[in-house]
């Protein structure tokens, strides 16, 4: 579309004043939530690089995102859906998109961590619908999400990737039941849900009976692309935190090459990431988005590090009651250094981008293990 800039800017003027939802729903109905979609599923058909022309007109105006909101929503579901769904289940973008509807993925299981394609959630036919039951773990947003999309076990004799099928789980039908997850942050962001005699209609369902991990591998990759590849401003996020205690704390002059050496990183990084943002508007999401998570999740561990020892023995004090009751203060390093913890399982596990990274990007051999056309129900648990 030629004048893109200025059908954002005359967007903006419309919509003023707004409130969040009304605006959010306006951006998706002009076609401006993502462009590359088609017209009627929130976008214009346009390439996806055109979408840095709208986020930037639209971030100048100050416009509320819902990102923070919803991001297992529009960071994986939504991908999901457009690729794998059907033409009634894609209306669900629009509230997707507003944050309306919270958004959960229901794949690891207690022990389907790693490999998620392992898992023993089962379910059964039963009439015209299906029968789910089973145990998912690690589940970010589960206790404030309206829906969730898990992939469960349709066939334990079929290898263990093509006996998969994908749902809709609606989070408050009968049978699910949430339980939070204290991590070491005092916070509960993660939970565990149990999945008991939970009944899904079939059209629910997305995408083919066994074909799951296609829909599977749609979502990760589309997450461990946001993971990897988001882009903020030179020097923000936790090199800034980093900087800012240095300062604070008496700025230690022998830890100062320390210092620059992180920045650097950080900006090599940044960089990195803004190449594969290009990259993925060419042809969306690949495995090269493992190696930007893998790094960021190592940085990240090493500035939270540093920023802790500059602490000193404060560095040890850590009020996880008042955590629970208020949220983390502002750039807090003791709360960034145990957050960063879970950076290198979060997302899929740094052991598992690098067999990513090993055998889809440098073509090494596969990892030694049993047939890929073993039967599930014949793998050892």
């Amino acid at each position: 579309m030629t004048g893109l800039r200025q059908y954002v800017a005359d967007f903006v003027r419309d919509t003023e004043g707004a409130d969040r939802a009304t605006a959010l729903g306006a951006q998706f109905d002009a076609g401006l939530a993502w462009v590359h979609h088609p017209e009627g599923a929130g976008g214009l058909g346009l390439g996806p690089d055109r979408q840095a022309e709208v986020d930037a007109v639209l971030s100048a105006a100050g416009r509320l995102e819902s990102w923070e909101r919803n991001p297992m929503g529009i960071g994986m579901v939504a991908p999901a859906l457009m690729v794998h769904g059907t033409p009634a289940q894609r209306a669900l973008l629009r509230p997707i998109f507003t944050a309306e509807h919270i958004w959960c993925q229901l794949f690891s299981e207690p022990g389907a961590g790693s490999d998620i394609a392992g898992l023993a959630t089962r379910a059964v036919r039963d009439g015209e619908g299906w029968v789910v039951d089973g145990q998912k773990t690690w589940t970010s947003l589960a206790h404030a999400a309206r829906f969730g999309l898990a992939l469960t076990r349709t066939d334990p004799g079929a290898p263990k990737h093509a006996g998969l099928t994908a749902f809709l789980i609606d989070m408050h039908a009968p049978g699910v039941r949430v339980r939070p997850l204290r991590d070491l942050t005092g916070g509960a962001h993660f939970n565990e849900v149990f999945l008991d005699g939970v009944r899904v209609a079939d059209d629910a369902r997305i995408g083919g009976v066994g074909e799951g991990w296609a829909v599977a591998t749609t979502m990760l990759a589309s997450e461990r692309a946001v993971i990897g590849g988001s882009v903020g401003e030179r020097g923000s996020g936790a090199i800034a935190m980093a900087v800012e205690t240095w300062r604070r704390t008496g700025s230690d002059p022998g830890r100062r090459a320390e210092l620059i050496r992180l920045w650097v990183d950080a900006e090599v990084l940044r960089l990195a990431a803004l190449r594969d943002q290009r990259t993925r508007a060419e042809g969306g999401p690949g495995p090269g988005g493992s190696g930007l998570k893998l790094r960021r999740a190592l940085l990240e561990q090493r500035i939270a590090r540093f920023a802790l020892e500059l602490l000193g023995p404060a560095g040890l004090v850590y009020d996880a009651d008042a955590v629970r009751a208020n949220g983390p203060a502002e750039g807090d390093p003791v709360w960034t250094w145990l957050q960063s913890q879970a950076y290198t399982i979060a997302g899929g596990t740094s052991d598992v981008m690098r067999t990513i990274i090993g055998e889809r990007v440098l073509g090494l051999p596969r990892e030694p293990g049993l047939p890929r056309d073993t039967p599930w129900s014949q793998i050892p648990r």
